[in-house]
């Protein structure tokens, strides 16, 4: 447990010294905050370096309309307790703005729709960083990432035109114009983001943890049913199991995964045994194309 501990304060370490290093740099950062486990392990890093004074910067949410009832009240929940900013950027409203387009298929996904509430509260409040939660391990276009990487005016990111970083030398300097995304958990896995959870004692929404829920069987996977958002059809298939959520996005896009774990202890142990990567086996979206991350990343998306 020591050795176990002495990574975790490595990896703390790091992640505070770029928090402080971005609060540092940049003029108007911003965090991005969903109420999902990373940006809460986030929230938890930030308060570690900042207290007792007040973040340096204003949490942002980027409200698709699909988000869980039980994310969105738990997120509320950790804003009034620690006294923070909010802003909510809303994809309701970009869709009515810019007349866009809902995504194809019996669940569509509005992450692709987010960019465009993204970069509206970007330019809107001036931010000129947004910090995320964003691991390497989560999925290919992500290990591309810099734990400073640059957009360019129109929120654009190009994987062949990052800046180097060694040393854990950080360059924040950019052109007018210019957003840098910050990844303080470049180095983190799921694994030791549930570690960490763990060690601290940080709260979570209860859907991480197992939970009987109606499902509909969806090309292998479940999606729990939720009001006019998902509705069974007569030809589908429904079961009622104990799951759980590795993530929490959008309920069109996420799928649940059969689990009895009760526990953050039970968590590790289900993450230990699975060979899936997080998105892999819960993202319906990411099935579309192997690029399909990459692509919207390219185009603005977190």
């Amino acid at each position: 447990m020591q050795n176990s501990n002495s990574y975790l304060n490595q990896l703390e370490d790091e992640a505070i010294y770029i928090l402080r290093e971005t609060a540092a740099q940049f003029e108007r950062p911003a965090l991005l905050f969903s109420g999902g486990k990373d940006s809460i392990v986030l929230l938890h890093l930030s308060l570690k370096a900042f207290r007792p004074g007040k973040l340096p910067f204003p949490l942002v949410h980027v409200d698709t309309g699909h988000n869980f009832p039980e994310v969105i009240a738990f997120r509320d929940y950790v804003v009034n307790k620690y006294g923070e900013k909010l802003i909510v950027a809303s994809v309701e409203d970009s869709i009515k703005k810019y007349n866009l387009k809902e995504a194809p298929g019996r669940f569509p996904s509005r992450n692709a729709l987010q960019t465009y509430a993204l970069l509206d509260v970007i330019q809107d409040n001036e931010f000129d960083a947004c910090i995320g939660g964003a691991r390497r391990d989560e999925e290919k276009a992500r290990a591309k990432e810099r734990i400073f990487s640059v957009r360019d005016d129109f929120g654009q990111w190009d994987p062949k035109l990052q800046r180097p970083e060694l040393w854990d030398v950080l360059n924040g300097k950019i052109q007018k114009g210019n957003n840098v995304r910050v990844f303080p958990l470049s180095n983190w896995t799921e694994l030791d983001v549930w570690n960490y959870i763990k060690e601290n004692e940080i709260e979570l929404p209860g859907l991480y943890f197992a939970h009987d829920r109606e499902c509909i069987v969806f090309q292998d996977k479940l999606v729990a049913t939720h009001g006019e958002i998902i509705k069974p059809l007569d030809t589908d298939t429904i079961v009622v199991e104990s799951v759980r959520y590795r993530t929490v996005g959008d309920m069109t896009c996420t799928a649940a995964v059969p689990s009895s774990a009760a526990s953050i202890e039970d968590i590790i142990e289900d993450i230990i045994q699975t060979r899936i990567s997080e998105r892999g086996q819960t993202r319906l979206d990411d099935q579309v194309s192997e690029a399909a991350m990459e692509d919207r990343k390219k185009q603005g998306y977190f």
